[in-house]
């Protein structure tokens, strides 16, 4: 009887940790494989004011032109970082990006112009969209706990 009893409790922990696992991996999937904030339409007219307004200097598919970006150039102003997720723009909250457009750069030492007037809010929302489109996965993920998606 009290092997039987035995047998029943370690038959119930099994379960249990069985379920335990399975919920911590339903968990991690979902958290992988949540929405971006943006839609598709946003991304498709982001990329296209993003050709027309930002390619001849953060590249065409965003990854930057210059070797090192970190580096001053010989005017002491920092060259246009890539935008595709492997610089820094996936370290600051939408708002920050926004003022960047807005205010352009060179109050942080580079010498990107302001959009302020070029671009209204939707336009530089969906130009945010199209290089965060190109994030990878775990970069965009990194975003979103760091930042919160839409602030």
């Amino acid at each position: 009887m009290k092997e039987l009893l035995q047998i029943t409790i370690l038959s119930v922990l099994l379960t249990a940790c069985n379920g335990q696992s399975e919920s911590i991996e339903t968990s991690k999937k979902s958290t992988l494989d949540s929405p971006r904030w943006y839609s598709a339409e946003q991304v498709s007219q982001g990329g296209e004011l993003f050709q027309e307004n930002c390619a001849g200097c953060h590249g065409d598919k965003a990854q930057g032109l210059a070797r090192d970006w970190k580096k001053p150039l010989a005017d002491g102003s920092y060259p246009p970082p890539p935008l595709n997720g492997s610089a820094h723009a996936w370290h600051h909250p939408l708002p920050l990006l926004m003022r960047t457009i807005d205010r352009g750069g060179v109050p942080l030492g580079g010498v990107m112009p302001g959009f302020r007037d070029k671009l209204n809010e939707d336009e530089k929302l969906a130009v945010i969209a199209w290089f965060q489109s190109l994030w990878p996965d775990e970069i965009y993920q990194r975003w979103e706990k760091r930042n919160g998606a839409r602030q």
